[in-house]
Formats: C-alpha cells, sequence, structure tokens
C-alpha cells in the first residue's frame, strides 16, 4: 500500500504541528516529497523549504489517502474543496478533534472511505499514540495503510466502535496537558519544601518522563511498580496515602477530570 502513496500520491489537507510532525516521520522512512501534496493557506517555513513538495498547488485526480488535519472550525471551508474525490477509491484520515465520521459522510459521499483517527502530541518526537476506527467502506488494506502512516509517529491502537473516541480524546487524546500540569504542580511542591525553581523542575521533568518510560518498557504493571517503589512505612507511602485516597486523591480527581474531557467531547461532536 505505501507503493500506492508513492504512485498515486498523498494529500494533506492542514499541516500545523501534527501534520508536520507526521511528514516529517513518513519523510525520515523514505516517503518522497515529490509524492506528497500540501494544501495550508499559512505553510510554516519548514514545508516551504522542503525540496519537491508539492505546496498549495492542484491536487492529483485520485490519491490515494487524504489526510485531513485541519482546526475543526476550518472543516465546512476546506472539506468540501475535496468532495470530487468522495465515493471512490481514495481513502480520507482524519486527525480533527471532534469530528465525527457520519460528518465527512455527509459531505463527501456517504461511500467514502473514511478513517477517523486521534493522535497526541506527543507524535512530535515520536512518542505519540493514536486510536483508529474506519467506517463500512474503508478497506483492510486502507485501514493497514493509515496504520501504518500513523506508526511513523509513535504507537496504534484499533476502536471496536466510534464512540469509544471519547474516552480515547480525554485519555490520550488531553492527557499530555494532565501530565504537563502534574510536572508543574510537582516542582511547585519541591519549591514549596525549599528546592530552588530551576532543580525542582529538572527533578519533576526527569521523574515524570523516567516512570513514564519505565512503565512503557517494564514486564510488570504500574501498580507493580508502584509496590515495588513502596516500603511500608516509608515516605513514598506517606505520599501515596494523600494521593490514593478515594474521596479527594488521584481517583476521585481523574474520574472527574476524565469525565469532563469525555461529556465535552460528545458536545463538540453534536
Amino acid at each position: 500500500m505505501m507503493n500506492d502513496v508513492k504512485t498515486r500520491g498523498l494529500v494533506l489537507l492542514g499541516c500545523g504541528k501534527m501534520g508536520s510532525a507526521m511528514l516529517q516521520g513518513w519523510l525520515d522512512q523514505g516517503l518522497p516529497a515529490s509524492s506528497v501534496w500540501v494544501n495550508d493557506p499559512f505553510p510554516s517555513d519548514w514545508l516551504k523549504g522542503l525540496d519537491g513538495l508539492n505546496l498549495n498547488v492542484d491536487l492529483p485526480a485520485s490519491p490515494a489517502i487524504i489526510l485531513v488535519a485541519v482546526k475543526p472550525q476550518m472543516m465546512a471551508d476546506a472539506l468540501p474543496t475535496l468532495a470530487a474525490m468522495g465515493n471512490g477509491d481514495t481513502v480520507f484520515l482524519s486527525v480533527a478533534a471532534g469530528t465525527p465520521i457520519a460528518y465527512y459522510e455527509s459531505v463527501l459521499g456517504a461511500e467514502t472511505p473514511i478513517i477517523r483517527a486521534m493522535p497526541n502530541t506527543p507524535a512530535a518526537v515520536s512518542r505519540g499514540i493514536t486510536a483508529l476506527i474506519g467506517n463500512a467502506h474503508a478497506t483492510a488494506p486502507q485501514i493497514e495503510l493509515a496504520d501504518t502512516l500513523l506508526s511513523a509517529v509513535g504507537q496504534v491502537v484499533h476502536l471496536e466502535n466510534e464512540g469509544q473516541m471519547d474516552a480515547v480524546t480525554a485519555v490520550s487524546g488531553s492527557g499530555p496537558a494532565y501530565v504537563f500540569h502534574l510536572i508543574e504542580t510537582l516542582a511547585a511542591a519541591g519549591v514549596a519544601q525549599g528546592l530552588p525553581e530551576p532543580m525542582a523542575m529538572a527533578l519533576a521533568k526527569a521523574t515524570v518522563g523516567g516512570a513514564g518510560h519505565f512503565a512503557e518498557i517494564a514486564d510488570e504493571d504500574p501498580s507493580q511498580l508502584r509496590v515495588n517503589v513502596t516500603s511500608p512505612g516509608g515516605t513514598t507511602a506517606a505520599a501515596l496515602e494523600v494521593l490514593m485516597n478515594e474521596e479527594d486523591g488521584f481517583p476521585a480527581l481523574l474520574k472527574r477530570a476524565i469525565t469532563a474531557a469525555a461529556d465535552r467531547s460528545r458536545e463538540l461532536a453534536q
């Protein structure tokens, strides 16, 4: 299928930070810039400097895949310009938040192959995770192609139904912001205990980054990793008594936060 992309072309509708991160990954893996068309009203200097890239020129008649990466508020203007490519064998891969498959089908045609994906910002450093789901017209090879393309910037998971996308948005789509806030508050708490700010921030960043990486590569699950570093009656146990409190610790707080994000995701899709 990647050969199909090289011969028929890949179109990026919108190429901001997420689109650029993906494009960088594909170029690094050998996709020639000449096989890529980018349609973006405000292209970055990096895009302008890519030798051979087809930037803001006429699109191929039947590209293998069109990555829809415009902001949701620009969707109503941008998507109808591609309606002529609907109901064919061009697959539309959307990474736009909050835009359901039904919307694409209404604009592009009911028989259009559509795959909806939710990546997250660590994709910019090839450490993202993306969830995807295809409509009834997206073939297995097309979903495999989307998986291959999205794997350039991290891990990929496949959903059972589109309704799960709101939970994915709340957990992994918005999740990096929660972790950044954890780093902020961890550092601030260190400062309150007498550490200089730069040292507290360095400790917080390295601790969260290192623990996250450790959790990903370890054979044991995070619950066991937590137990492993918690001596009975020790300092970690004292902190966890506060954090693991069912009423006002992490369990209650994150459940409320994830619910708020998922509810907002459902509202935006209306």
